[in-house]
C-alpha cells in the first residue's frame, strides 16, 4: 500500500461484508420460505425477507465500489483522497441509512416499489453520500494524474449518482412509473456499472499480469463504448409488456442482443492479459476471482440475459423463474465476483502481510461459483417447466408451483452452500495472515508528497 488514505477502503470494505452476510442469510430465507410458504408469515412476511435481500445486495456492493475507488485512486492519481475525513462520514452516513432502512423495512416501513422502497429520507441520504464520493475522487483525480482507468470510473459513478436521481420521481401512471423506474434499475446494472466493473478489472490486470497499460487502455475504451452502445437502447426490453409503443419490441429485442458483446469482450480481455502478461502473480486467489468475473458475468448477465430477452420469447418468459436464474447469475458473476476480486486482491496491502490463506479463499470461490451455477440451472429448469404449464397450458399459478417445487429444494440446497462459502471467504480475508518475511513488507510506505 503506497498511500495512506487507501486505508480508507478497508472500512468501506469490511462494512461491505458485514452486508454481504445479511443479504445470503436473507436470501436463504427466502428460499426457504418457497419450500414452506408458511416459513415465518407471522413474524417476517415474505415481501420483507426479499426486500431486504436485494437491498442489502444493491448497498453492500454500491460499499464495496466506493471502497475499490477509494483504493485504486490513490494508485491511478499518484496522490492522496482529497478528504479522508468526508470519506468517513460519507461512509458513517451510508450505514446509519442502510440499518434505518432495514429496520423499518421490519416494521413495515417502506415505499412499496421493488428496490427503490428506502424511505424518502434515506434516498436524500444516498444522495449525499454520491455527493461526498464524487466531490473526493474527483477532485483527487483533477489535482493528480490522469489515466483511462480513473476516468472511466468516474464516468461510472457520476452516471450512477445522475440516474438515481429517477427515484424521487414517482409518477401516478403505472406504465409512466416504470419507464423512468428502469432508468435507475437497468442503467445501472446494465450501463454505468458496467463502467465500473471494466475500470476496476483494467486496474487488477494492470497489477497482476504486468502488460503495458496502454494495452489494457485500449482494451477498456472498446468495452466502454460496448457497454454504452447496447445498455442505453437495450432498456427497451423491459419495455415489452408494460404499455410502452409497440415500437419497443423492436429497439428492446434488437440493442440487447448487443449487450452480450461487453461482457464477451471483457472475457477475451482478461484471459488475453493473464496469458500475454506474468502469470506467476503472488495473489493467485485474486488473479482467480478477476478472471472467474469475466467467465460468470458473460454467461449470467450475457448468454442467460439473452435467453429471454428477444420480445417473443419474453412474452412467454418474463416473470418466470428464468427471470431469477438470470438475475442471480449476472448479479453475482458480474458484480459481487467484482468486488470480491478488489477485495481479495487489496486487503492484504491493507493488513500490511503478504497474501495469506489463499487455499482457502480458493475453495470458497469454488464452492461458491459451483452452488451459484447450480442453483441457476435449477431456476433455469424449474422457469422452463413453468412457462410450459402457466404460460402455455394455461394452468394456474399455485397449481403450477406444486409441479416445480423439487426445483425450489435444490435452489435452497445450493444457497445454504453459498452460505458456507460467503463465510470461508470472511475467515480467508479477515481470519490469521503470516507475517511479511523480512526486506519484503507490503506495511505503508512513506506517503509521497502531492
Amino acid at each position: 500500500m503506497k498511500y495512506a488514505s487507501q486505508r480508507i477502503a478497508y472500512w468501506y470494505f469490511s462494512a461491505a461484508m458485514l452486508l454481504f452476510v445479511l443479504q445470503v442469510v436473507f436470501g436463504g430465507l427466502a428460499g426457504a420460505v418457497y419450500v414452506w410458504p408458511n416459513f415465518l408469515a407471522e413474524t417476517v412476511p415474505f415481501n420483507i425477507i426479499r426486500m431486504i435481500h436485494t437491498n442489502a445486495l444493491i448497498v453492500w456492493l454500491l460499499l464495496g465500489f466506493f471502497g475499490a475507488g477509494y483504493y485504486l485512486i490513490p494508485e491511478e492519481t499518484e496522490r492522496e483522497i482529497e478528504s479522508p475525513l468526508l470519506a468517513y462520514v460519507q461512509l458513517v452516513l451510508l450505514l446509519v441509512g442502510a440499518v434505518a432502512a432495514v429496520v423499518g423495512y421490519l416494521f413495515g416501513v417502506h415505499e412499496g416499489r421493488e428496490f427503490l422502497e428506502q424511505p424518502l429520507w434515506v434516498k436524500i441520504a444516498i444522495v449525499i453520500v454520491a455527493l461526498i464520493f464524487l466531490y473526493n475522487v474527483t477532485m483527487t483525480v483533477l489535482k493528480g494524474r490522469k489515466t483511462a482507468i480513473s476516468s472511466v470510473l468516474l464516468l461510472g459513478m457520476w452516471g450512477l449518482a445522475i440516474f438515481w436521481l429517477f427515484a424521487f420521481y414517482n409518477p401516478a401512471n403505472l406504465s409512466l412509473d416504470k419507464l423512468y423506474w428502469w432508468y435507475i434499475v437497468h442503467l445501472w446494472v446494465e450501463g454505468v456499472w458496467e463502467l465500473v466493473m471494466a475500470s476496476i478489472l483494467a486496474f487488477l490486470l494492470i497489477k497482476m499480469t504486468g502488460v503495458d497499460r496502454e494495452v489494457i487502455e485500449k482494451w477498456l475504451y472498446a468495452i466502454v463504448g460496448l457497454a454504452l452502445f447496447s445498455g442505453l437502447l437495450g432498456t427497451g426490453h423491459h419495455y415489452f409488456w408494460i404499455g410502452a409503443p409497440g415500437y419497443w419490441q423492436w429497439v428492446g429485442s434488437i440493442f440487447s442482443v448487443f449487450e452480450i458483446a461487453p461482457f464477451f469482450a471483457m472475457l477475451i480481455f482478461a484471459f488475453t492479459m493473464v496469458w500475454r502478461g506474468r502469470r506467476d502473480h503472488p495473489n493467485q486467489a485474486a488473479m482467480l476471482w478477476s478472471l472467474g468475473t469475466t467467465v460468470y458475468a458473460f454467461f449470467g448477465a450475457g448468454i442467460w440475459g439473452f435467453l429471454h430477452t428477444l420480445s417473443f420469447v419474453n412474452y412467454y418468459s418474463h416473470g418466470t423463474q428464468v427471470t431469477a436464474a438470470h438475475g442471480h447469475l449476472a448479479f453475482f458473476g458480474a458484480y459481487v465476483m467484482l468486488n470480491l476480486s478488489i477485495i481479495t486482491y487489496a486487503m492484504p496491502y491493507l493488513r500490511g502481510v503478504k497474501p495469506y490463506n489463499q487455499a482457502l479463499n480458493m475453495w470458497s470461490f469454488w464452492i461458491m461459483t459451483s452452488a451459484m451455477a447450480f442453483m441457476t440451472v435449477t431456476l433455469t429448469f424449474g422457469g422452463v417447466v413453468q412457462v410450459h404449464l402457466q404460460r402455455v397450458l394455461g394452468m394456474y399459478y399455485m397449481e403450477v408451483q406444486d409441479q416445480i417445487a423439487l426445483f425450489y429444494w435444490m435452489r435452497l440446497g445450493a444457497g445454504l452452500f453459498v452460505i458456507l462459502s460467503v463465510f470461508l471467504f470472511l475467515y480467508s480475508i479477515f481470519g490469521p495472515a503470516r507475517v511479511s518475511e523480512p526486506g519484503r513488507s507490503l506495511r505503508v510506505a512513506p506517503t509521497p508528497a502531492p
